[in-house]
């Protein structure tokens, strides 16, 4: 079996934050990465209860993932039963990405857009997918991976702790083998430097308390722009594990970076902004569970590869569907999953972003949500308030300002409306 041995965790507030609104839990053998988000006093609170779910042993009631799923979900309801009667702390969340070691496996519950990586042999595997909007239109091919990496709001989420009273949780296992190394992250690290720095890092530095050191100080030369936590663990060998046997865990359905910035052998070279890649390169099982309506064991999917397909491993299917049925049965799918993250994005969405309009009769009013319209007459935004100010009584030097679309905070939105409405806006 395996074990984890050279553990470190580092926390910076970075550069251009005031207040530090991350939190990890490092305790072999289970690591917690939680980012809040409400602002301090509120995302730091978020985080901070995401982290305390874990700390207590886990239970051995359910698989590893279930166990992990069910955690999460005690630390939603808390969150939101805070963030609902708490007024100075509505509208906190956070992310959370949580590792288990379990004998040769590893089990990861993730939800947001922290992140969990594995490195082998000089190269970084994704074991997390981001829950971002700018995830979700990269997927459906609305976005370029270069779009993707510049896109305004390449750091808003469509999935935390604490939003609604459930809340949808990943789960995937993993095979490990001695001598991985496991990262946990904030996107304060990822959103600043690149996968393939990170694996160089990781390459050059053994020693796991310098790597950590040195990922913080290359996020903060970057710019800083956020929070940045790193979590790193080590696995080694201890009796009796299959490893010893000569068996070889694999890992699954990863993209991989090597170390030296080229492509790996599974898959084509990674993309730092490309939050998708360990989903198409293999599944991910989203698990929507609460503590009590979980059921089965959650399984990797076993590997088939085909004599001359270069394509690397893929799952294999356990039946086969008739050839007729396979097309509309995926389309079929596909529509629902479309519908599925479409509303959670927007919905996550308009309780947390703020913009100015007018409504169809002109007045002036603050919408909450983001200024999209997508397919089928889904709207990324709802009416939040409507003032009593035609955008004809503003001055015509400041118009524009009442209706640009402007991403706002809600009181930076409320604040402007109120001041045209007193005419304390000046030409």
């Amino acid at each position: 079996m395996l074990r984890a041995s050279q553990t470190t965790w580092k926390t910076d507030t970075g550069r251009q934050r005031k207040d530090n609104e991350d939190n990890a839990f490092a305790r072999a053998p289970l690591f917690v990465v939680a980012d809040g988000m409400g602002g301090a006093q509120a995302g730091e609170v978020a985080s901070q209860i995401a982290v305390e779910a874990f700390q207590a042993e886990l239970s051995d009631s359910g698989s590893p993932e279930e166990r992990l799923a069910a955690r999460a979900q005690d630390a939603n309801r808390r969150i939101y039963e805070i963030s609902s009667t708490e007024h100075d702390r509505a509208g906190m969340g956070t992310t959370l990405t949580a590792v288990y070691v379990d004998d040769a496996e590893l089990a990861v519950a993730h939800v947001g857009d922290s992140r969990a990586y594995l490195f082998r042999e000089g190269e970084l595997g994704r074991l997390t997918q981001d829950h971002t909007l700018v995830e979700e239109l990269l997927k459906r091919g609305k976005l370029t991976e270069e779009q993707a990496a510049e896109h305004p709001q390449r750091s808003i989420i469509t999935r935390a702790l604490g939003v609604d009273p459930e809340v949808d949780v990943d789960t995937r296992t993993y095979g490990a083998r001695a001598g991985d190394v496991v990262l946990l992250c904030s996107d304060g690290l990822t959103s600043m430097i690149s996968e393939k720095q990170v694996a160089a890092i990781l390459a050059q530095e053994p020693d796991l308390d310098r790597a950590a050191e040195r990922l913080i100080a290359e996020a903060n030369a970057a710019g800083g722009r956020d929070n940045i936590t790193v979590v790193l663990f080590r696995l080694e060998e201890v009796e009796g594990s299959a490893a010893a046997d000569g068996e070889q865990p694999t890992m699954v359905g990863m993209s991989r970076v090597p170390a030296d910035g080229g492509a790996g052998p599974d898959t084509a070279e990674a993309h730092p902004a490309d939050a998708g890649a360990a989903a198409r390169a293999g599944t991910m099982t989203t698990a929507s569970r609460s503590a009590a309506g979980t059921r089965g064991r959650a399984r990797r999917a076993p590997l088939s590869t085909a004599p001359g397909d270069d394509r690397g491993p893929r799952p294999m299917r356990r039946t086969r569907r008739p050839a007729r049925l396979a097309k509309p049965v995926a389309a079929l799918v596909t529509i629902l999953v479309l519908a599925f993250l479409i509303g959670g994005g927007g919905y996550l969405a308009t309780r947390q972003l703020f913009f100015l309009g007018t409504n169809s009769q002109g007045i002036v009013t603050v919408y909450r949500g983001l200024p999209y319209d997508l397919p089928f007459g889904v709207h990324l935004y709802e009416t939040y308030y409507v003032s009593g100010l035609p955008l004809s009584t503003v001055p015509a030097a400041r118009r524009n300002e009442m209706v640009n679309h402007q991403i706002r905070s809600q009181s930076d939105a409320i604040s402007l409306v109120h001041a045209a409405e007193l005419g304390q806006l000046t030409r």
